[in-house]
């Protein structure tokens, strides 16, 4: 499994390396890179403030990384996408409030205009442990547990150059979990005491980027995944979804603001629900959603 993650992290990195060694009218021809890091902060802070409040301090670091190729009837598109984001309450300990690596690479060749034949692999986990605050002690997430690796063979739709619609019969998807406690505890899906849980199935992945208005873009993008392999029948019929939104909407040219939604359903996932007092009751598969508000620093290349 660490070979795999390796190897995977060694070609986008090697990728990354081609590029800057490529003659300058090479890289004008067929390279485009492009990118962004951006720093939000948030502060604020009571001193006899008859209406109450809390002081509090939050900081997220978002940044992104494009390298595409094109030459010919051959494209290859890369990306790294990564955020961190802390906040501390009053006196409470500060914690994260945003953790993400993902690393997407998908090689294609054009069959005509719009068509291409299309294999597509991703990557994503997280930085740092995981909590499920109030509770502090007890460790929920961390780095590769869980961890997804997605592998696809099929065809890619780009009717027009914001929109790609993928589509995938043959589709690997990979779950790991390899910390041992959440892998007893059988977290994220996996079979209790396994470390890795693997899938089967279709993928569809859909991917909308553009400037809608002036200074606004979007970048949308939904997978849909469904596993052929899965022993319970009825299950078959559940279909996951990984649903990312992101608006920017820069001001000037260092500041920016930010709104991010992420939508998530994995019928493998439990979600526990507590009671009045936070002891866990039952645990069922639910709806996942996170929401971002950001305004601060970009810097764009």
């Amino acid at each position: 499994m660490k070979r795999i993650i390796t190897l995977m992290m060694g070609l986008f990195v090697f990728s990354i390396v081609a590029i800057a060694q490529e003659p300058e009218s090479e890289k004008e021809s067929n390279w485009s890179v492009s990118g962004f890091f951006q720093q939000n902060l948030n502060q604020v802070s009571f001193t006899n403030w008859a209406a109450g409040g809390e002081n509090s301090f939050s900081s997220t670091s978002l940044a992104r990384i494009d390298a595409n190729y094109k030459s010919g009837r051959y494209s290859w598109e890369n990306y790294a996408d990564l955020s961190y984001g802390i906040i501390k309450i009053k006196d409470t300990p500060m914690r994260k409030n945003t953790d993400k690596i993902e690393i997407f690479s998908k090689l294609g060749r054009e069959i005509n205009q719009n068509f291409s034949y299309t294999g597509l692999m991703n990557f994503q986990s997280q930085f740092d442990k995981g909590f499920k605050f109030p509770n502090d002690s007890v460790v929920v997430s961390r780095f590769m547990a869980p961890a997804y690796l997605t592998i696809a063979l099929g065809f890619d739709y780009k009717p027009f150059d914001f929109l790609s619609v993928f589509v995938s019969p043959t589709t690997g998807k990979f779950t790991f979990v390899t910390d041992e406690v959440l892998s007893a505890a059988g977290a994220f899906g996996v079979e209790p005491g396994k470390k890795v849980n693997p899938e089967f199935g279709a993928l569809m992945r859909i991917n909308f980027n553009k400037e809608v208005v002036q200074n606004v873009n979007v970048n949308s993008r939904i997978t849909l995944f469904n596993n052929y392999t899965d022993s319970d029948a009825s299950n078959r019929k559940n279909t996951d979804v990984d649903w990312v939104t992101t608006i920017n909407m820069p001001i000037n040219r260092f500041l920016t603001a930010s709104v991010g939604f992420h939508l998530l359903y994995d019928h493998d996932i439990k979600i526990p629900k507590l009671d009045a007092d936070g002891v866990p009751m039952y645990s069922r598969p639910t709806t996942q959603f996170k929401q971002q508000l950001g305004l601060g620093l970009m810097f764009k290349f």
